[in-house]
Order: structure tokens, then C-alpha cells, then sequence
């Protein structure tokens, strides 16, 4: 096996349907149909079996998004290589198309004076792993990582941004006393959630606190959890068995005429239906139908393995706001009335909701948001978030990454990969 680079990968031949990001390959297949996107991963699924290595799947209703990774020495390598080429051999031996355009990946940056302090209070409040001294990671590898940098100068005053975690409900208690055993403290509350803020005043919504908030009224649809979306998540004993339960459950979905977020990983699957998702007419009997496909091969629902997430920004003049990141995000708006939601149009990551602020906080945020994306891809992003109402506020370490801030001064990196370690080596 071959350790590989970011900028190896890309140019190794036979990856061009994918593109190196900030943990791994990424790519997206075109699909017509959940059932259209199973009969792939099902292609897929023999080919991983007979390599031994298997990629995070995704599949949508219009698509299927792959991500490769050699999990244990942590980085890619040419087991990836082999396996992408074979994967995209697949995707075009049935016929679809691959929009390498569309991968990007989503990190959360939280500027700090006390890295190890704050560690255990994010862990405890996104229920992560720690797969580095300044960096949590879902072990799902459905949310974005968390990464801790050192902070500047004392920025005592309340973020603009802030995180919200959903949590099946009766994992909130101790998720609370993890968070202030971890020097936390409940600054707001109400029947619906619970503000508590870290050591250095980063907030973090946390949800729901009741039962009657947290499942469907509906015994067999009992395995499902309600945060901001609805979702369940069944441990299985091989990826095989998780491409059947995938199947079956795209199939229900197709037939119910309902997108569901059907995500294979090699011990499991989590099927989510999306923030909000869940009112639609119709969902509450797909709910029960997936889990009689499920509980009918023997599965048995974890709600360990859900997980919701979602970033808040407060903006005085929500719509220029919201314009700079759409654009940066690629995001499309929630159509519903009376909401400020952008969302991933393939739901790849997370939603982002807009609310008023009461009034200015002049001061940099503690957190921003990171971008990954394309090399590709990278100037034109930044182009286009400029003319849409951003200024650069940091370009030296371009290529690599710019610093981009919208009209009221909310902070987003547009970053690569590709190319890093060359230039690392280069000095």
C-alpha cells in the first residue's frame, strides 16, 4: 500500500470523476431514482467486497455521492486509486454521468485560547470522536469535522454564528452533563431546546428535551428518532447486508414519491429524511415501512447512530447575508414562506438558517465555517462570491485557501487540498 497526496490521487489516472477534498475522494454519480442509484451501489458494493475496502455511500433520490479513504493509516493511498477507477468503470458501463463540480466538503473552525479545555465540551455536544489533538470527526462521517485553531486575541463578546445539535431525546440529559461537566453552562431554555455555551462563550443548541418532541406518535414507526429532521439508524453485521436494507429502503421511497438520505457505511446504515422533511404528507408511513423493512431482516435501530446538525448565523440585514452565502455555499433557499433556510440541494451537508439579530456585534466571530472544495473549482467559487457581495479579506496563503467574509462580517475559508504537501515540501 501507497500513502498518496491529495494532488497524487487527481493525477494518477482513471480519477477524473473524483476529486480529493479535506479527508479522502469524492465523487457524484447521476441518478434518476433511489432505485436507479441502489442498482449502482449495488455494482459498487461486489467491487468493494472483492477489494476488501469499502467507501461511505450516499444515496439520494437524484444521485449517488462516494467518498474513499483508507481509514486505517488515515490518508489516501492506491488502494483508493484502484478502487475509483473501477467504481467510475462501473458508473459508465451503466450509463451515468459523473459532476465532479458538485462534491464539497464542510468544516467547522472554532478560534480558541485553550484547545484542550474546549475538546471535551465539543465532543460531548456533536457526540464525536477525536481523531486528533485540534480535530473531532462524526464516526458516521455524515457531519462535518471540527477543528480547533489558536486564537489571536481575546474575543470576549457573543459569536454571530452559532451550531445547533439535534440528539434523540433520550440522550440529552446526559449530553447536558457532559456539557457542563466540560465547563459549560445552560444560558437559554425553553420546551423545544437548550442553549449551553463552552468555557469561552461559543454556543450550542441542544435538542429535543422531551419525548413529545422526539418520536412519531405511531408504535411502528418507534425506531425513528425527531430532532430537526427524522431519522433512524440500523448497525448491521456486513456491507452487504447494509446494501439490502439500502435497497429495499429505495425502493420504499420511490414508491411513497418521498427523497430520502440513505447512507451506507460499512457497519450500517442511517436513513434520514431531511430537516423538516418529516411533515410532508405521507412521510409517517414510509417511516413505518422502512422500519418493518428492517426489523424484518433482523435489524435492530441504535439511536447512538443519530445525529442532526445544523449552523445559525444572525444578521442584521438577513438578505445580502444571505445572498453572499448562497453563492459560497452553493446552497438553494428553502422555499417555504417566513423561513431564512439555505440547504445542499444534493443534502451532502448541512443546512444553514439565517435569524435576526437584535442588535450589532461588531466583533470577529470565534467560529467560521470551511469550505472545501475542488481545485478546479476554487477561484471561480471565489469570483462568484465576491460579485455576490464578499469581500477577501485574506489571499496569502492562496491557492490553499481564501478568507471571505460576508456584508456583515461572518468569516468562510475556501480551501483545497490539492497541492499542499507539494508546496509544504517545496518550503
Amino acid at each position: 500500500m501507497t500513502i498518496l497526496t491529495p494532488q497524487q490521487f487527481e493525477e494518477a489516472g482513471g480519477t477524473e470523476d473524483w476529486r480529493a477534498l479535506n479527508a479522502g475522494a469524492d465523487a457524484w454519480f447521476d441518478t434518476d431514482s433511489h432505485r436507479d442509484g441502489a442498482a449502482f451501489v449495488r455494482r459498487v458494493a461486489g467491487l468493494a467486497e472483492a477489494a476488501g475496502h469499502h467507501p461511505d455511500i450516499d444515496l439520494r433520490a437524484t444521485g449517488v455521492h462516494l467518498r474513499l479513504f483508507s481509514h486505517d493509516v488515515g490518508q489516501l493511498t492506491d488502494r483508493d486509486v484502484a478502487l475509483a477507477r473501477e467504481i467510475s468503470a462501473a458508473a459508465a458501463d451503466l450509463g451515468l454521468g459523473s459532476d465532479p463540480a458538485a462534491v464539497q466538503r464542510m468544516q467547522i473552525a472554532i478560534d480558541t485560547a485553550d484547545t484542550v479545555a474546549l475538546v471535551p465540551f465539543w465532543q460531548a455536544a456533536l457526540r464525536v470522536d477525536r481523531d486528533a489533538d485540534d480535530r473531532l470527526v462524526d464516526p458516521l462521517g455524515r457531519q462535518p469535522r471540527l477543528w480547533f485553531q489558536e486564537l489571536d486575541a481575546p474575543r470576549p463578546l457573543r459569536n454571530r454564528i452559532h451550531l445547533d445539535a439535534g440528539t434523540p431525546w433520550e440522550l440529552v440529559g446526559e449530553t447536558t452533563t457532559a456539557l457542563l461537566a466540560a465547563g459549560g453552562r445552560v444560558t437559554y431554555e425553553n420546551q423545544w431546546w437548550r442553549t449551553v455555551s463552552d468555557a469561552e462563550g461559543n454556543e450550542v443548541d441542544v435538542f429535543p428535551l422531551t419525548t413529545e418532541h422526539g418520536v412519531f406518535d405511531d408504535a411502528a414507526a418507534g425506531d425513528w428518532r425527531l430532532m430537526l429532521t427524522a431519522a433512524v439508524h440500523y448497525p448491521t453485521a456486513s456491507f452487504v447486508q447494509g446494501v439490502d436494507l439500502l435497497e429495499a429502503t429505495a425502493q420504499l421511497a420511490d414508491e411513497a414519491g418521498l427523497p430520502l438520505m440513505i447512507d451506507l457505511r460499512y457497519r450500517g446504515v442511517t436513513v434520514d429524511g431531511g430537516k423538516d422533511q418529516h411533515e410532508a404528507a405521507g412521510f409517517v408511513a414510509l417511516a413505518r415501512a422502512v422500519q418493518s423493512a428492517a426489523r424484518g431482516r433482523g435489524l435492530v435501530a441504535d439511536p447512538h447512530g443519530v445525529r442532526d446538525f445544523q449552523v445559525g448565523i444572525d444578521a442584521l440585514d438577513i438578505e445580502p447575508v444571505t445572498a453572499f452565502w448562497r453563492t459560497a455555499l452553493g446552497y438553494i433557499d428553502d422555499p417555504r414562506p417566513g423561513l431564512h433556510d439555505l440547504y445542499d440541494p444534493r443534502r451532502l451537508n448541512p443546512p444553514v438558517f439565517f435569524q435576526q439579530l437584535d442588535e450589532p456585534r461588531e466583533q470577529r466571530n470565534r467560529i467560521h465555517l470551511d469550505l472545501f472544495v475542488p481545485a478546479d473549482q476554487a477561484q471561480a467559487r471565489v469570483a462568484a462570491v465576491v460579485a455576490a457581495g464578499g469581500r477577501i479579506v485574506r489571499d496569502t496563503e492562496a491557492p490553499a485557501w481564501w478568507t471571505l467574509a460576508d456584508p456583515e462580517g461572518n468569516e468562510l475559508d475556501i480551501a483545497v487540498s490539492v497541492g499542499r504537501a507539494e508546496r509544504a515540501a517545496l518550503g
